[in-house]
């Protein structure tokens, strides 16, 4: 009984979900007709995600905020284990923010419509070359209209919640740009609703924020170092709230 009101709740909670991206996404794609910038779709990514988060019965706390420059622009390296990954980041961090996603991801309609109109960052993963252009177009349109970002470096959802080693794309961007790259651990969204889960369970998360590592000095040849750095920041990050539990 009890594992049948549990997949009800997750039923309703995914329904509220679609219903809830349709809305805001008809909202950001008429908003986005008058602001051109991305911000008035990031303010509607921001709202969504704290609503699914509300709808789903998610308590979630920040950590290390202080950290940050509330005017800042920066690259946000985060661990990836959950389709709850993007509600935190983005109802967490309080930036005109987009992500750099999957190819296909664009082809869905209003969620594609709006990230494209948002100003977010499509990469083809399975073509090399298109990738690389990917990032070169987003260098150009970062420096014309200036935001933070959210990447994933490990390119994929760990299955088990181990970090798993980073990719280098975004944050050698990262270094071509000058902007500073901030590790931050998306703790416990596995366990509210992993990559192959289809029970939601609702539990407090968290978003623990590192100390913004600047990129300026930082040469291409040392690229390989700075991307294991990065992900050994994640990993303590992770870590620190482990045994914080």
């Amino acid at each position: 009984m009890h594992r049948l009101l549990i997949k009800l709740r997750t039923v309703w909670f995914v329904l509220n979900v679609v219903i809830l991206t349709i809305i805001f996404g008809c909202i950001g794609l008429i908003g986005s007709v008058f602001e051109r910038r991305g911000k008035m779709v990031s303010w509607v990514a921001q709202t969504w995600s704290k609503i699914v988060l509300f709808i789903g019965g998610i308590l979630y706390r920040t950590i290390g905020l202080e950290k940050l420059d509330p005017n800042g622009q920066y690259i946000f390296a985060a661990n990836h284990e959950s389709a709850m990954d993007i509600p935190l980041a983005f109802g967490a961090l309080k930036y005109h923010l987009v992500s750099i996603a999957k190819i296909e991801l664009k082809k869905i309609p209003i969620l594609g419509w709006v990230m494209t109109a948002g100003g977010h960052i499509f990469v083809d993963r399975r073509n090399h070359s298109k990738a690389l252009k990917s990032l070169e177009n987003a260098k150009a349109s970062m420096t014309k209209n200036p935001r933070s970002i959210l990447i994933f470096p490990e390119g994929t959802r760990s299955l088990n919640g181990d970090i798993k080693p980073f990719k280098k794309g975004g944050l050698v961007m990262a270094i071509q740009l000058g902007i500073p790259v901030v590790p931050i651990a998306l703790c416990g969204t596995r366990d509210v609703l992993g990559k192959n889960g289809l029970l939601l369970n609702p539990q407090e998360l968290e978003l623990r924020i590192g100390k913004p590592i600047r990129t300026e000095n930082i040469h291409f040849e040392d690229r390989q170092q700075f991307v294991a750095d990065v992900r050994q920041e994640v990993v303590a990050l992770k870590n620190q709230w482990k045994n914080a539990e």
